[in-house]
């Protein structure tokens, strides 16, 4: 048969056919980073983790944004640097970078 139906969808990040090594670690990385910050932002004592993890994940997902070259990746980016920009923002609520007197 020439033609055949895909059931299943394909989660993919490269939407365009064209692999793309480097912004879909970036995008992975800004995910992590940002699972992490916004997980230790429920716990006051991890505030030094939170933030570090927090603004390493704003670092990248900017950078990550500002090469990706599919709207898959934007989205994915966009989500986890809005978690990351969260857990960096309690973070600091509740001691920030360098663990300041309470």
């Amino acid at each position: 048969m020439a033609q055949t139906l895909r059931r299943i969808p394909v989660l993919t990040l490269n939407t365009d056919g064209h692999p793309h090594p480097k912004e879909n670690t970036l995008v992975g990385l800004t995910v992590a980073f940002g699972l992490v910050a916004i997980v230790s932002a429920f716990f006051a004592h991890l505030h030094i983790l939170g933030s570090w993890t927090g603004l390493a994940g704003i670092v990248t997902g900017l950078w990550g944004q500002f090469i990706s070259a599919t709207t898959a990746e934007r989205f994915v980016v966009v989500i986890a640097l809005g978690a990351s920009a969260v857990g960096f923002g309690i973070a600091l609520a509740h001691g920030g970078l360098f663990g300041g007197a309470w």
